[in-house]
């Protein structure tokens, strides 16, 4: 926040922010906000990354370029991989269910 006195004599100021055109008191205390604006912006930030985390193809705050559908293809492959293990973990095991079946067939 910056203040330009423009008639010193008679206490005349201006706030360059908003433009108007005051007279300065002595009974005011004017603080810059700047700091509190740049943490804002910040949580802003993380706040906004905790969002596209959810999210498969958002890129991320501290991740490199070009590395937004990186949790998207891995979950992709990763549920690929179970789903070919389990297909063949059911496969077998109805094939051993087949064939005892047919090894009992004769016996019953």
């Amino acid at each position: 926040m910056s203040i330009v006195r423009i008639a010193p004599e008679i206490n005349l100021v201006m706030d360059t922010e908003s433009g108007t055109v005051t007279q300065e008191r002595a009974d005011s205390i004017q603080y810059s906000m700047e700091t509190v604006f740049e943490r804002m912006d910040k949580l802003d930030a993380i706040a906004e990354d905790l969002l596209n985390s959810l999210s498969p193809s958002e890129p991320l705050l501290n991740s490199w370029p070009g590395r937004e559908h990186t949790s998207y293809m891995a979950g992709f492959y990763s549920n690929t991989f179970y789903g070919v293990v389990v297909g063949l973990a059911f496969s077998g095991l109805l094939a051993l269910v087949i064939y005892i079946s047919r090894l009992m067939g004769g016996v019953v």
